[in-house]
């Protein structure tokens, strides 16, 4: 009985070995999915800039005398009004230096209030002829210099005291703190940013153009602007400024785009997308840059054979590279489906299961694709 159990159980294990190879070459051979699309007209299309909300007016905010930084008193992102006070200085020294002026202008009101009794004396003497003419000039001249000296201890306090006062930086207007600079105990010169302040009123977008796109771009070019918040809804706009010199890292030109109207609900840092119209008179078709790839120096996709569900290199000629497509002069067709993504793992002839940018079945037979 034992033995008759033992080669039944042999048996079943060698059914099953048997079979296994038969199944794990069938999961092989399934077709792999790949993302399809298919080519799209040029000239029917936008080029867009991604970008930030910035306001019109960024001043930076700095003490105008150097010091030690004692206290600051807002964070990044908020809001302040006109004459609200940002940020203190360490004050000793500055209240050290007032009292030494006010010192210097009693001294210097006590002297001129002596000189000032003795030309009164000497002007009687004069008249009376009790003292020389020389005499009472070295008398007046006292006067006068004691007189230049009150006026010069007075400026001087009036500079110690504006002095004190610049120890606190306060909003020279409304606005939100967009960036900090300083931190407090830091001891910083004057002139030197501590905040950066986005005033309140205009707002505009901030981009970066590509060198091979900034000559297609002028002051005064009409644009759209599109908010990430708000889908669908677009807001006119014109290229403000154009920086004449492009960043030494990023080697970008940063561009300005400002809204022509009066907008509402538009709040700084928000991202934003610009969109320019493309002057392409030719109906040249264009596919996702990621479609492309190259072999010897030569640009080619792959090609879905649709009888066959298989894919085929296809050589083509190509433009400049935009921002995500690149445009194709020869070797495809509208009709042509061809792979989106991952084509450096594909081979000729290879047979897949095409589906779109969802993962969602499509048919290729069909006129246009799903290509969200």
């Amino acid at each position: 009985m034992y033995r008759s159990l033992l080669f039944a159980a042999l048996s079943f294990s060698l059914l099953l070995s048997a079979c296994a190879p038969s199944e794990s070459t069938e999961q092989l051979e399934k077709p792999r999915p790949a993302v399809m699309v298919q080519p799209q007209v040029a000239s029917a299309q936008q080029d867009f800039y991604p970008g930030e909300v910035r306001a019109r007016f960024e001043p930076a905010l700095a003490f105008r005398i150097s010091g030690k930084l004692q206290r600051r008193l807002v964070n990044v992102g908020d809001r302040v009004e006109q004459g609200q006070p940002l940020a203190e200085l360490d004050t000793e020294d500055l209240l050290l230096q007032l009292d030494s002026a006010r010192a210097r202008l009693t001294s210097a009101v006590a002297d001129q209030r002596l000189a000032s009794s003795e030309l009164g004396r000497h002007r009687k003497l004069l008249e009376r002829q009790l003292v020389s003419q020389s005499q009472f000039d070295a008398v007046e001249t006292r006067f006068e210099a004691s007189d230049a000296r009150l006026q010069q201890a007075k400026a001087q306090l009036d500079v110690a005291r504006n002095q004190a006062a610049y120890a606190e930086l306060k909003a020279p207007e409304s606005g939100v703190i967009a960036r900090r600079m300083a931190e407090a105990g830091q001891v910083v010169a004057a002139g030197q940013g501590i905040f950066e302040l986005a005033a309140d009123g205009e707002r505009e977008v901030r981009i970066d153009l590509p060198e091979q796109a900034i000559s297609h771009f002028r002051v005064g070019q009409p644009l759209t602007v599109e908010l990430w918040s708000q889908p669908g809804k677009s807001f006119p706009a014109q290229v403000r400024e154009l920086s004449p010199a492009a960043d030494p890292v990023s080697r970008t030109f940063e561009a300005r785009v400002a809204f022509t109207n009066k907008t509402t609900g538009i709040e700084i840092g928000q991202s934003a997308r610009v969109f320019v119209p493309k002057a392409v008179a030719t109906d040249v078709l264009q596919v996702p840059m990621s479609a492309v790839s190259a072999d010897n120096g030569k640009a080619f996709v792959w090609v879905l054979n649709r009888e066959q569900q298989t894919l085929h290199k296809t050589e083509v000629t190509i433009g400049a590279y935009g921002q995500e497509f690149v445009p194709i002069f020869s070797g495809l067709r509208a009709e042509d489906w061809i792979v989106a993504a991952g084509t450096h793992l594909l081979l000729e002839g290879q047979q897949i299961r095409p589906v779109d940018r969802m993962n969602r079945p499509i048919d290729p037979d069909r006129a246009l694709a799903q290509q969200d």
